[in-house]
């Protein structure tokens, strides 16, 4: 299934533990990826895969990408587009990360129109928070893996 012993890309990392941390069954749900970077869609798409999730990536490119993400149970948008996904690109009861992060004059917003989601998701959904979800969670990750690899130098 592959070795993830080694430090995972934090942000990747991050989306799993926040999914882990909220008891989100990930085994056999249908999670969608929207974004293929090298650094977050891609290890997310591969860490949802060795968690037993079936895994559709798509990007801003996809032809009809809302008739992909209203199939998923598990919707992960690390597409770097201010309010990308909508309420209309998501499922009723839908699990949604948003990895974005977009900083307009005070106000920061991520990929995921949060207000139109929130409202499509309705009460069993759930949607993380931006500011304050996915990327305080990254540095918390980065700060551990950075220790972690300081014992390893020092012999620990």
């Amino acid at each position: 299934a592959g070795d993830t012993s080694g430090a995972l890309p934090a942000t990747a990392a991050a989306v799993m533990e926040l999914l882990r941390a909220h008891n989100i069954t990930i085994a056999g749900r249908r999670a969608v990826v929207v974004g293929r970077s090298a650094i977050v869609g891609r290890p997310v798409a591969q860490l949802l895969r060795l968690a037993g999730a079936s895994v559709e990536v798509v990007h801003t490119g996809t032809p009809d990408m809302g008739a992909v993400t209203r199939e998923a149970e598990i919707l992960v948008v690390a597409a770097g587009v201010r309010g990308l996904v909508r309420g209309e690109h998501v499922a009723r009861g839908a699990v949604v990360i948003d990895v974005g992060i977009h900083a307009v004059g005070e106000q920061i917003y991520g990929d995921v129109d949060a207000e139109s989601v929130a409202a499509a998701l309705g009460p069993d959904g759930a949607l993380s928070p931006v500011p304050g979800g996915v990327g305080p969670l990254t540095n918390a990750i980065l700060v551990l893996q950075a220790a972690r690899a300081a014992e390893r130098r020092a012999g620990a």
